[in-house]
């Protein structure tokens, strides 16, 4: 782990907890803001009429441009700077909306899609009139059902509306919007591996190059993949201005951000907070958050953005919330996941169920990740059933190095998509700091004491 950089003094003010207007969860506490009547009786809709009537495609692009919005589904990558990949005067194009929300501890996506559906469905008609998409795909992952439900739903009263399909609004513009999910893989997160999946394919990612999906994705056609909530910020963008947008939050993280806590705090769940401005431990300890941990212990490690991220510790407490400071201290805001884990917390343990996790999610295409996944679940269950061996510790390092040469950050891959990798993190991130726990594990079977196996059960996603 790198030192821990120290984010601008101008980002906060210590001790005060920054807030914001909510851009993407202002209707989570409306009965009805699922729905069509309570959408519109909320100013929804009127981005879409306003983008239609009184801009061209090319203005609407260039205020998501201007907010410098990151993407909010991981690699955080700008996505005005994406929509203009897409090679000019190629066409069919498509926009594939990424509902497939699979992350260890990551649910902020299925909110939105569950309490304000409408607000996806009006970012995505936006975002295909900015890109000049006629067809556009909401992909969800196939347990949530709720959130299909409302979708479907939606779908159908956005359609009766005329909010959806031909000539909207009066206007000479068209899109459909088809509502698709899958089986409940991890890996169709992964764009390249949606695309196989939407096609009716088993779900795997495809080399880049050729296959990025602005060049070549859905059908071999330009694609733009995008992250639900960064979709549900377009209303707000185009209602407010892509400058207003700008002005929230970091200069290197604009806008509001959706979080996801779990673990051993006293209240997990959603928060929108100021992006790049709230600290780690604002959104731990802040009555209006987490409201601190759980039996008033401390904070022994923290994931900071899904389970394939590298862990933090107390030291990165004050750190905030913005991608570059995040990036340059050895980890990523990633899918806006973060899990707590408090000073009881069993590391073998919790370590193990991480990496059980992604070796059972490799679909098996490359063989670092297919087998090497496989072997470090087995060494930790093993040193957790008390049957380590001395050499285990050494084991695991060398797996590790396989699979992701120089356990590095960001890693250096032997394989197509970042999976593998993502089982190297915990290992990486627990040894370096923990690893007289390991070594315990090896001469006597058991934890340390103070620490309980149980306790890592709390890192699951609670709403």
């Amino acid at each position: 782990m790198t030192d821990v950089p120290t984010p601008p003094s101008s980002y906060h003010v210590p001790g005060l907890v920054p807030s914001g207007p909510k851009l993407v969860t202002g209707r989570f506490d409306q009965a009805d803001g699922h729905t069509y009547e309570g959408y519109v009786r909320t100013g929804g809709y009127t981005a879409l009429r306003r983008a239609l009537t009184e801009m061209t495609p090319e203005q609407v692009h260039e205020e998501v441009k201007t907010s410098e919005m990151q993407g909010r589904g991981g690699a955080g990558f700008p996505a005005g700077v994406k929509w203009g990949f897409l090679p000019p005067d190629v066409f069919p194009r498509y926009i594939v909306v990424n509902g497939d929300e699979s992350e260890p501890g990551t649910y902020k996506d299925r909110m939105l899609m569950e309490l304000d559906p409408h607000q996806l469905i009006e970012g995505t008609v936006i975002s295909a009139y900015a890109v000049g998409a006629a067809q556009a795909f909401l992909y969800v992952r196939g347990e949530m059902a709720l959130a299909q439900e409302r979708i479907a739903q939606a779908l159908n009263d956005a359609y009766a509306n005329n909010m959806v399909g031909r000539n909207i609004l009066g206007t000479d513009f068209s899109v459909d919007v088809t509502l698709s999910w899958g089986a409940g893989a991890y890996i169709v997160g992964e764009e390249t591996a949606l695309i196989e999946s939407l096609e009716g394919e088993r779900g795997m990612p495809r080399l880049k190059p050729p296959f990025f999906p602005a060049a070549k994705g859905l059908y071999l056609q330009p694609t733009i993949v995008n992250n639900v909530e960064t979709l549900s910020n377009v209303p707000w963008i185009i209602n407010e201005g892509g400058q207003q947008f700008h002005d929230i939050g970091a200069p290197s993280s604009t806008g509001m951000r959706m979080f996801a806590v779990s673990g051993h705090v006293n209240s997990p769940g959603v928060f929108e907070v100021p992006n790049g401005v709230t600290t780690f431990r604002m959104l731990f300890e802040a009555p209006e958050y987490c409201g601190g941990v759980r039996d008033g212990r401390s904070v022994k490690a923290f994931i900071p953005g899904g389970a394939s991220a590298m862990w933090f510790f107390s030291e990165h407490l004050d750190m905030a919330l913005d991608k570059p400071t995040v990036d340059q201290a050895g980890s990523m805001l990633g899918s806006g996941a973060i899990v707590v884990m408090d000073d009881t917390t069993d590391m073998v343990a919790a370590c193990w169920r991480i990496v059980r996790f992604f070796a059972r999610e490799s679909c098996g295409k490359c063989t670092p990740c297919r087998e090497g996944t496989t072997w470090l679940e087995r060494i930790l269950k093993r040193m957790l059933d008390g049957h380590g061996r001395p050499d285990d510790l050494a084991t695991l390092m060398e797996v590790c190095e396989s699979i992701s040469p120089g356990i590095a950050w960001p890693p250096r891959q032997t394989t197509i998509c970042p999976l593998g990798p993502s089982a190297v993190s915990p290992i990486a991130s627990a040894v370096e700091r923990f690893r007289h726990e390991f070594e315990h594990y090896v001469e006597h079977g058991r934890p340390i004491d103070g620490v309980h196996r149980h306790a890592i059960h709390g890192t699951g996603a609670h709403v």
